[in-house]
């Protein structure tokens, strides 16, 4: 990676579940995960399905960097969790670099539970429900809880990223060649809300906005946390018509619609806007349509697809 990239790309884009079927094939049927690259760090945003094929690409690049296992360079990743629903989380156990001893793994999220983060992943997706727990990784791990309240700074003077509470406005903007990451709790999601993430570098960021559905008149906090932004990665579950059905309406699910997510990047004055988190029974035609509208409306807005990638 070269220290001024700043790119971010798709590895999972569905909502709920997975889907293999050759007419989900265009967009992909692989559960939420986003690699985003700034500088010399790699920051994995949720660990849904996609985060497997990230991973397999990640243990590839490991491999091939020196023929004897202690030459190779060490693969250091920092995950966002977004919070522990299965769709953003299933793929985890799955992530081939936290098997191998000289990784460095830190984890950052939100549990939303009495109980912390490791405690609730452990109870999740290891245990009664894997053949280990998540105290066998055998990856350097360090499992984490953040809320609004703090940011992640990312540099090459310290080996993990560092937490650090806000006291004021400068605390949120990176300095030189740091990596900022600040946060905002959305209580729109069932059970106890969702962590929206801004990644910040070099004057640009990003905002990472999924499994948050918006009010009537607007998600004012959203559109504050997400103003002027580079490029605005928003939840878009549904359909209008499908949110407001008759027979099973989606309202209070915690998911936004197309519209809702268009709505608040203009509201944001946000440079771009990707459409992410699909609902799994929405096929290449139809989203495809759908794309098509709000392209022929804006042409800064796009639909994530599996393997794109966006240079910011």
């Amino acid at each position: 990676m070269k220290n001024n990239d700043f790119k971010v790309k798709f590895w999972g884009v569905r909502g709920s579940y997975p889907v293999a079927c050759k007419d989900f094939l265009d967009y992909g049927g692989n559960t939420s995960c986003i690699e985003v690259t700034a500088g010399s760090h790699r920051i994995i945003l949720d660990g849904g399905t996609g985060i497997i094929p990230l991973g397999d690409k990640i243990y590839q690049e490991h491999i091939s960097s020196a023929d004897n296992v202690f030459d190779r360079t060490p693969m250091k990743v920092t995950v966002l969790l977004s919070h522990v629903h299965q769709d953003h989380i299933q793929g985890l156990n799955f992530f081939k670099p936290i098997n191998i001893l000289t990784t460095q793994f830190s984890l950052f999220g939100y549990s939303g539970f009495d109980s912390n983060l490791d405690e609730t992943l452990s109870e999740l997706i290891y245990g009664k429900s894997f053949p280990l727990n998540l105290y066998d990784i055998t990856a350097d791990c360090s499992i984490n809880d953040i809320t609004e309240a703090d940011v992640l700074i990312l540099n090459e003077e310290n080996e993990r990223p560092v937490v650090k509470r806000i006291f004021e406005a400068d605390d949120i903007k990176p300095k030189d060649n740091e990596v900022v990451i600040s946060f905002m709790k959305s209580n729109s999601h069932p059970n106890f809300g969702v962590m929206c993430f801004k990644i910040s570098y070099k004057n640009k960021n990003i905002v990472y906005a999924t499994d948050t559905e918006c009010f009537y008149g607007g998600s004012k906090k959203l559109e504050l946390f997400a103003k002027d932004t580079d490029l605005l990665i928003h939840d878009s579950q549904y359909t209008t018509e499908d949110y407001l059905s008759n027979i099973a309406p989606k309202q209070g699910f915690g998911h936004s619609t197309f519209n809702m997510a268009y709505d608040c990047a203009i509201a944001a004055n946000v440079k771009k806007l990707a459409f992410f988190h699909f609902d799994p029974s929405y096929n290449d035609k139809k989203l495809t349509n759908i794309e098509n509208f709000f392209k022929n409306k804006n042409e800064n807005c796009f639909f994530a697809k599996e393997g794109m990638e966006i240079c910011i």
